[in-house]
């Protein structure tokens, strides 16, 4: 307790009931006095009841200062251990647990600061594993961008050659814009993703029409497609849904390539496409060798390749794909179709109050 009276505000609350309860005291024996004085009292009697009356109103006055220091003494205390927690807290201790304080303001005061300590030890949590993704995704990144830098400069070196021929030159050339072409779809693609993570990506709401989105994105891969030997049937008629087509061609078009660079020559590749009430869906199918049942929950993830992966794949389309479709009210899932090969299924769901 005499620890608590160090404290400036308990001292001077302690004063001030102290001196409250001497006046208090005084002027009891004094305003008896007058009384018993009025009443034609002896003057030792006045004396007797002045002093007893005195006594009793100083000794009640010092009562109650001694169970105000107390009540004081406690709440300072439990103050005291707040603030004692706050700083162990601040400097790193995430293992303290700041107690309650039964009812009162102090009860509502610990629970709000218990609160914002959880929220700020989720929020420290969230930057620490946001900070580790971001380390790996720079590795990841580093490491598909050092593998075509590579290439590009063994290629150099060999066109630094005088005494190259034509037709190899030509060739060299080629695979060297075919690198600058995979880092600039990479860098692209990238960029894409961060800013649909950071929210400043704008998509468009307006009606698009289901055949037009297949024909656009469908517009790049036609000649690959054809030396491959591969045949494209779409079966589509009025389907619409909201969202931005320039950028569902862009999810469209990945997942067509993905289905290009899985089908053997000759092989076929579907888009089909139906609505119902609740939503509009778009399948890719195609006739390739489908999925390996240990990728296809991580398929959508960045950077992963899967085990039936070609050398070329970075493992990133896939993953904007899900991005600006999860981004349109959309969902993407990807599976094995019964007649084999693997099959994409999209769905944009409607505004339906």
């Amino acid at each position: 307790m005499f620890k608590v009276l160090k404290n400036p505000e308990v001292k001077k609350e302690f004063i001030i009931y102290v001196v409250l309860s001497f006046a208090a005291g005084l002027g009891g024996f004094a305003m008896r006095a007058l009384y018993a004085i009025s009443n034609g009292l002896s003057g030792r009697i006045v004396r007797e009841i002045s002093g007893f009356t005195g006594l009793a109103v100083l000794f009640t006055g010092i009562l109650f200062s001694l169970i105000h220091l107390l009540f004081s003494a406690k709440r300072y205390q439990k103050i005291s251990d707040l603030s004692e927690s706050l700083d162990h807290i601040l400097h790193g201790n995430e293992a303290v647990i700041i107690s309650g304080s039964g009812e009162g303001e102090l009860a509502v005061l610990s629970s709000e600061i218990q609160k914002m300590t959880t929220t700020l030890k989720e929020q420290t949590d969230l930057l620490r594993s946001d900070k580790i993704r971001l380390t790996d995704a720079i590795a990841d990144i580093f490491h598909q961008i050092r593998t075509p830098l590579t290439s590009m400069n063994l290629v150099v070196t060999l066109l630094s050659d005088e005494d190259l021929e034509y037709g190899r030159r030509v060739q060299l050339t080629r695979e060297l814009k075919k690198q600058l072409e995979r880092i600039q779809w990479l860098i692209e693609s990238l960029l894409k993703l961060s800013k649909i993570d950071a929210g400043t990506a704008v998509f468009t709401s307006e009606e698009v029409s289901v055949k037009k989105l297949i024909e656009k994105a469908s517009e790049a891969f036609l000649i690959p497609m054809e030396l491959r030997g591969q045949q494209l049937n779409v079966s589509a008629g009025d389907e619409r849904f909201t969202g931005d087509l320039q950028w569902s061609v862009e999810a469209l078009g990945n997942i067509l390539k993905n289905a290009m660079e899985h089908t053997p020559e000759g092989g076929n590749i579907s888009v089909s496409s139906s609505e119902t009430a609740l939503y509009t869906e778009i399948v890719v199918e195609d006739s390739g060798e489908g999925f390996d049942i240990d990728d296809i929950p991580h398929l959508f993830e960045r950077f992963y390749k899967g085990k039936n992966a070609g050398e070329s794949s970075i493992g990133i389309g896939l993953a904007l794909s899900r991005a600006i479709i999860t981004s349109q009210n959309g969902i993407i899932k990807a599976e094995n179709s019964p007649e084999g090969g693997a099959r994409f299924v999209i769905r944009f769901y409607k505004n339906i109050v």
